[in-house]
């Protein structure tokens, strides 16, 4: 499915059930990923990470659109920027500019 008739897909759920009931499932779909997560640990079992990991990614997708695609990715922007500091990975537009 593209991402315009996943958009399309979350608004409806969130219109069907409402944001308060959406954001309570994006709570439980990560307490699954987590115990899942644990299961994996002890047991090396795949399916269940795989599974609730998909799960997860559909209620960040749809809690996205209730606050905010662009606050979101911006916050993604801001922490992939921390982790390349700590990892020492220079950042490419700081490399642009040190050329010129």
């Amino acid at each position: 499915m593209d991402k315009t008739k996943r958009i399309e897909l979350y608004q409806q759920a969130l219109e069907t059930w409402g944001r308060d009931l959406q954001i309570t499932l994006a709570q439980e779909e990560c307490a699954e990923l987590i115990k899942a997560l644990c299961k994996f640990k002890r047991t090396g079992q795949t399916v269940d990470v795989i599974e609730e990991a998909a799960d997860v990614f559909i209620m960040v997708e749809q809690l996205k659109l209730i606050f905010g695609e662009w606050h979101v990715e911006n916050a993604v922007e801001r922490k992939l920027s921390r982790l390349k500091e700590r990892l020492g990975i220079e950042d490419e537009e700081t490399e642009e500019n040190d050329e010129y």
